[in-house]
């Protein structure tokens, strides 16, 4: 997937104003609409430049799109980095120029595809309530066991009195609550946008990520583990410490077990009503031959045990 340059399909600084890049749009989109253009990539073009000006009109986007950095060239290779928009807060948004169909896959890897993800205003005279605000915040495994109260900031891109974006912070006290799994969302009341008239204002929709883990692997409420076995504990059995996120634990490797097995510790995993599982995957790994005995002793093995792995391949 090839990295889209907005700025540079709209004709525009980094620096532009929201009213630079409106200007810029109008231009551009007379320039290549079908009905009028002459040029043979027209109506290629004229979707190009709604794409682009869907993505730099809107605050939210255009700060989002802005914080992948500037080590981008239009045309390189480009996938997403994981959690990349976590901490951004957006209103729902939208698509109010053009075809959502007609946008790229570049497009729907960084904002997704659809209809709005907020309700927006609800109009009912001068009094509507305010927006739903939304963003994906990370959080770390251990809270999911623990629950608890975390500090979280947000970033929310507004327009300053010059008509550049910028980002504000705000911080939240959220309580997470234990067993909380990787895509819910926790609600906060009244943290959306501020209603009009008498109407209240609209909530924040936080979805939870987990932070990458050094040890553990999350799906769903499961949990796991990569368990570096040696071979003779591999060979023999043996009863090995095993770390878990509530404490160590003695797990019995029975005789004979390979590589990749899995070893199900049932509810080990993110609590809650149904409890998730913690899956113990042992991985056997080699001393390495960096010592004459050592080398002395994988030269006996080769030799006394006459053990051949690929036998089955009729080798």
């Amino acid at each position: 997937m090839d990295y889209k340059d907005y700025y540079q399909i709209m004709g525009v600084e980094k620096t532009a104003t929201q009213d630079e890049i409106k200007r810029a749009y109008r231009k551009l989109a007379r320039k290549y609409h079908p009905d009028v253009s002459k040029e043979a990539d027209a109506e290629a073009l004229f979707k190009q430049v709604g794409e682009a000006y869907e993505v730099l009109k809107d605050p939210e986007k255009r700060a989002a799109y802005d914080q992948l950095g500037e080590n981008w060239k239009a045309g390189q290779d480009f996938n997403p980095p994981p959690d990349w928009d976590a901490g951004f807060e957006f209103n729902g948004g939208g698509y109010t120029e053009g075809n959502a169909a007609d946008f790229s896959d570049f497009f729907e890897s960084l904002f997704g595809r659809g209809a709005s993800a907020g309700a927006g205003r609800q109009h009912a005279g001068y009094n509507a309530k305010g927006e739903d605000h939304h963003a994906k915040v990370m959080i770390d495994l251990e809270d999911a066991f623990q629950g608890g109260s975390r500090s979280i900031t947000l970033q929310s891109p507004e327009l300053d009195n010059t008509g550049h974006v910028v980002t504000k912070q705000r911080t939240l006290n959220v309580k997470i609550p234990k067993g909380i799994k990787q895509g819910q969302r926790i609600r906060l009341s009244g943290q959306g946008s501020p209603g009009m008239g008498d109407a209240p204002a609209g909530d924040l929709y936080l979805e939870i990520a987990f932070n990458p883990h050094a040890i553990y692997r999350v799906d769903g409420h499961d949990i796991y583990l990569d368990l570096p076995i040696t071979p003779w504990e591999a060979a023999l059995g043996a009863s090995i410490n095993v770390p878990t996120p509530t404490g160590t634990i003695d797990l019995k490797i029975a005789k004979g077990t390979t590589s990749g097995r899995k070893l199900r510790l049932k509810a080990k995993g993110i609590p809650g009503k149904m409890p998730g599982d913690l899956y113990v995957i042992p991985q056997i790994t080699l001393p390495p031959a960096d010592t004459d005995a050592a080398i002395e002793l994988y030269q006996k093995m080769e030799q006394e045990l006459a053990y051949n792995p690929r036998s089955k391949l009729g080798v």
